[in-house]
């Protein structure tokens, strides 16, 4: 089940910054690929998200971060396929724990409008992706995300 239901004002008092986002795929030739994005801070590899904004549901921020970074609007989530991700940052000198909830998300289109936090976007095979994303954990994400598709009858 997705749930879409977690409300959030981010970083929370409880010291929690809550996002929202996408593993975003489409087939060609047969074969699955899977997008990445270059961030413009950092120059690290990853996926589509951003931070849950008062009031809203991370079903919705996931589709609004989808939108904003990739300029892609047509998506198709695939029910039931989602990935938590959670791990330690520092923002303004404070330390807290960001979760992250990763929907898989088939695009509708191939062309993809960077918004102004990217400079580079590619589709990969799996094989390559796990090699391009910077972080273990978003390698950890793509393979769970693959792992979910798989057991939902390819979705």
């Amino acid at each position: 089940m997705i749930e879409t239901s977690m409300k959030s004002t981010s970083p929370s008092d409880d010291g929690e910054e809550r996002a929202a986002g996408a593993v975003l795929f489409r087939e060609e030739g047969g074969r699955r690929l899977y997008l990445l994005l270059r961030h413009q801070q950092g120059g690290h590899w990853g996926f589509a998200k951003g931070r849950v904004e008062a009031g809203e549901g991370v079903y919705d921020a996931a589709m609004r971060e989808i939108r904003e970074e990739t300029g892609i609007d047509r998506v198709e989530l695939v029910g039931g396929v989602s990935v938590t991700s959670r791990y330690p940052i520092r923002r303004e000198g404070r330390a807290l724990r960001k979760t992250v909830t990763y929907f898989a998300a088939r695009a509708g289109r191939e062309t993809v409008e960077l918004s102004h936090e990217h400079t580079d976007a590619r589709w990969l095979p799996i094989e390559e992706a796990v090699r391009v994303l910077t972080h273990a954990e978003s390698r950890r994400v793509l393979v769970s995300v693959v792992a979910a598709l798989l057991k939902n009858n390819g979705a």
